[in-house]
C-alpha cells in the first residue's frame, strides 16, 4: 500500500519565473529585432480593473507602433537585465532558488523570424545567462515563446495563422535545442498557449482586421501551435532525450454563479473548453466537444495530413500553469469566449481586480491531476500590488507573504493527495515590466527594483520582507511558512 504524503518531495523546485521581454531591454542591441511585446505602450489612462488586451490592434496601427518615436514602450527597456543578470542572479542564489524560469527572446535569435542562420549575439548570450543560472545552483526552465514574436511575422505573414510561421518556430526550437539541450532540461513550449482572445498578439501573432471570422483565425493559429508543439517534443526526443517538454496555460478553471443547474451546466462547458488546450496535447487528440463547439460556431480548421498522428505520438510530458485568481460563470450574463466570467462576490478584489483564492488552486491542481495524471509544474503564481518604500529604505510587504503563504498551503494539500507536482515558481522573484498594463507600478518580487513607470529611477534592488520569508520557506522545503 502506498503511503500518505505529509510533505513536498526532496527534490521539489521552489524558485521564480520572469519573462524575457518584461526583463532584459537591450531591444536594440547586439542585433536583436522588434518583437510583438516591443509594441506595447505605456498609458497614463490606463484603467487597471478593465485591461482587455496586451497591445496589438490592426496591422495599420501596428505599423504606426514601429514608426513611433513619442510613446514610451516599457518592455523595450524592462529592468536592463540583459546587462544586469550576473547581479540579479547572484540575488536569487542568496534566496536560495532551486530553480529560475526565463524565456528566449525569438527575435534576439531570429531577428526577422524568417532568417536561415540565428544570430550569433544572441545565441552567445543565452549560452552565458544559461550558465549563470546553473553556476548559481539553480535548474534553468526555458519557454521557447513569451509573447516576444519578431513583429515581421506578424506584418509579412500574420503570425501563427500562416503554416509557414509554424516552420519558422520549428527551426527556431531546433537551434535552442541543439545549442542548449545539454544543459536544459524543462522547456516550456508557449506560454499560456490557452489565454486567448486577450493575448492573440503577442502569443498568436494576430491582427485584428487580419480575417472577417477571428474566432476560426485564433483557432487555426492554435492549431499550429499544437502541432509546433508536437515536433518540438519529437525533434527533443532525438536532439535531447533527457528534457522535458511541457505545454502551459494560464489557469481558467471557474465556478458556477449559483447551483443553478443552467450555471453548472454552463460552467462545465466553460472549464471544459479550457481544458480543450490541455486535452489535445496530453490526451493527443481533438476532443469530440471541441469539435461539435467547432462546428456550432462555424470553424472549419486545415489540418495537414499528419497533423493528426504528430498530436498522437508526441504529447508533452507534463502541464505547467500559472495562478492568480478565480471567477464565476453566469449563464445569464456570460458567454463561451475564454475567460468571461465575473467577479466572485466571497473574495476581496485588488487594484487590478484579481481576486485572490487559494483555494482556486487547489481546486484547479486537483482538477488537472485527476484528469491526466502527468506532473505538474506551477510556472506563476504571485500577488501584483503597490508597494512602498520607508524612510528606512525598506519595503514592508506582509500582503504579498500572506497570499504566498495561503497558495503554498494549498499546494501543499494537493500534495498530500498525490498530485506529482514538480515545484512552485513564484512570478516574479524580482520586480519587472506588467506583461497585462506595461507598467512597473505593478509589482511582484521580492527584490525592489527602483524604477518608476516611465523607467525613471537608480535602478536600485532593494531586498523585501518576502524576501527573507520565501527564503525560509526553500531552506524548510516548504515546513516554515
Amino acid at each position: 500500500m502506498k503511503k500518505v504524503v505529509n510533505n513536498f518531495p526532496d527534490n521539489f523546485l521552489w524558485g521564480g519565473a520572469v519573462a524575457a521581454c518584461q526583463i532584459e531591454g537591450a531591444y536594440d542591441e547586439d542585433g536583436r529585432g522588434l518583437s510583438t511585446s516591443d509594441l506595447h505602450a505605456y498609458s497614463t489612462k490606463l484603467d487597471r480593473s478593465n485591461i482587455e488586451k496586451e497591445g496589438g490592434g490592426t496591422l495599420q496601427e501596428i505599423k504606426q507602433m514601429i514608426e513611433d518615436n513619442d510613446s514610451y514602450f516599457p518592455k523595450r527597456f524592462g529592468i536592463d537585465f540583459y546587462h544586469t543578470y550576473k547581479s540579479d542572479l547572484s540575488l536569487m542564489q542568496e534566496l536560495g532558488l532551486k530553480a529560475f524560469r526565463t524565456s528566449i527572446s525569438w527575435s534576439r535569435i531570429f531577428p526577422n523570424g524568417d532568417e536561415k542562420d540565428p544570430n550569433e549575439k544572441g545565441i552567445e548570450f543565452y549560452d552565458q545567462l544559461i550558465d549563470e543560472i546553473i553556476r548559481d545552483g539553480m535548474e534553468p526552465v526555458i519557454t521557447m515563446s513569451h509573447y516576444d514574436i519578431p513583429v515581421n511575422l506578424i506584418t509579412n505573414y500574420g503570425g501563427f495563422a500562416n503554416r509557414k510561421v509554424l516552420d519558422f518556430f520549428v527551426n527556431y526550437a531546433k537551434v535552442l535545442l541543439e545549442r542548449y539541450g545539454d544543459r536544459v532540461k524543462y522547456w516550456i513550449v508557449f506560454n499560456q498557449l490557452n489565454l486567448v482572445p486577450h493575448i492573440q498578439f503577442g502569443s498568436l501573432g494576430l491582427y485584428e482586421d487580419e480575417s472577417d471570422n477571428m474566432l476560426q483565425l485564433m483557432y487555426q493559429a492554435v492549431h499550429h501551435q499544437f502541432v509546433a508543439c508536437a515536433k518540438v517534443k519529437k525533434m527533443a526526443n532525438e536532439i535531447s532525450p533527457n528534457a522535458l517538454i511541457g505545454t502551459m496555460v494560464a489557469d481558467g478553471t471557474m465556478y458556477p454563479a449559483t447551483c443553478k443547474p443552467e450555471d453548472i451546466v454552463f460552467t462545465m462547458k466553460k472549464n471544459r473548453m479550457q481544458y480543450f488546450f490541455t486535452d489535445v496535447q496530453l490526451r493527443g487528440e481533438y476532443p469530440q466537444y471541441a469539435l461539435r463547439f467547432f462546428n456550432d460556431n462555424n470553424i472549419s480548421l486545415k489540418f495537414l495530413s499528419d497533423d493528426e498522428e504528430l498530436i498522437k505520438n508526441y504529447t508533452m510530458d507534463y502541464i505547467a500553469i500559472s495562478y492568480y485568481y478565480s471567477k464565476v460563470a453566469d449563464s445569464t450574463k456570460n458567454n463561451m469566449k475564454p475567460f468571461d466570467g465575473e467577479q466572485n462576490p466571497y473574495l476581496k478584489p485588488t487594484l487590478w481586480e484579481w481576486r485572490a483564492d487559494p483555494l482556486g488552486l487547489y481546486n484547479s491542481l486537483s482538477q488537472y491531476w485527476d484528469r491526466y495524471q502527468k506532473p505538474i509544474f506551477i510556472t506563476e503564481n504571485g500577488l501584483g500590488a503597490i508597494d512602498v518604500v520607508d524612510e528606512n529604505n525598506e519595503i514592508h510587504d506582509q500582503y504579498r507573504i500572506e497570499y504566498l503563504k495561503n497558495h503554498i498551503i494549498q499546494v501543499k494539500e494537493a500534495v498530500k493527495d498525490g498530485a506529482n507536482i514538480i515545484g512552485y515558481l513564484s512570478w516574479a522573484p524580482i520586480d519587472i515590466v506588467s506583461s497585462s498594463s506595461a507598467e512597473m507600478s505593478k509589482r511582484y518580487g521580492y527584490v525592489y527594483v527602483d524604477q518608476d513607470d516611465f523607467g525613471k529611477g537608480t535602478k536600485d534592488r532593494i531586498k523585501k520582507d518576502s524576501f527573507d520569508w520565501y527564503k525560509k520557506v526553500i531552506e524548510t522545503n516548504g515546513d516554515n511558512l
